[in-house]
């Protein structure tokens, strides 16, 4: 499953080879559909077992354990590498809901699930801040999770499309204004 993560994530959903992913393992191609009746159901197991861990980890179990929602919200940020080794492929959920959501339903459906679940977690913390005192009474908590989201998502991409700047991969398609 880590290896085919890991080729998802380096290629693309459709243009993740299974071949690819079997060269990396001592799985069989006989093993793997053993457990996994075709292709898109080895990517389902992937939303569902790698990325939502890897949400849940990073965001959702951090958030009921800090004692000031805010500043528990401001370290998980600080703590994301914006180094281009480290953010390079981007998010592999974003990713993969940009490539999928309009083609699959089914991953539509558990991608929306992920963001769901971020999304109210969030909102939790900050409604659970503002019973506290440390957040405004008159912040729309999930409104302000959704804004969260997508600051985070855009913090995470601002490396990748700066160093894809400097590399010349844009200059020829948009006019910088010098």
């Amino acid at each position: 499953m880590q290896a085919a993560s890991r080729e998802v994530y380096r290629s693309g959903f459709r243009s993740a080879g299974i071949d690819t992913i079997l060269a990396t393992t001592n799985v069989t191609k006989g093993a793997l559909y053993y457990h996994f009746e075709n292709k898109e159901a080895l990517g389902y197991a992937i939303v569902e077992e790698i990325i939502a861990t890897l949400t849940r980890d990073k965001w959702l179990r951090p958030l009921p354990e800090g004692k000031e929602p805010i500043d528990t919200l401001i370290g998980i940020v600080q703590r994301t590498s914006v180094r281009p080794k480290d953010v390079e492929g981007g998010c592999p959920l974003v990713n993969l809901a940009q490539e999928m959501s309009p083609l699959d339903e089914q991953f539509r459906k558990r991608l929306e699930r992920i963001f769901l679940a971020w999304q109210e977690g969030i909102a939790l913390a900050l409604r659970r801040g503002q019973s506290q005192g440390s957040v405004r009474h008159n912040l729309v908590p999930e409104e302000t999770a959704g804004f969260l989201i997508a600051m985070y998502e855009g913090y995470t991409l601002l490396p990748r499309m700066l160093r894809m700047r400097r590399c010349g991969t844009w200059e020829s398609e948009i006019s910088w204004g010098g």
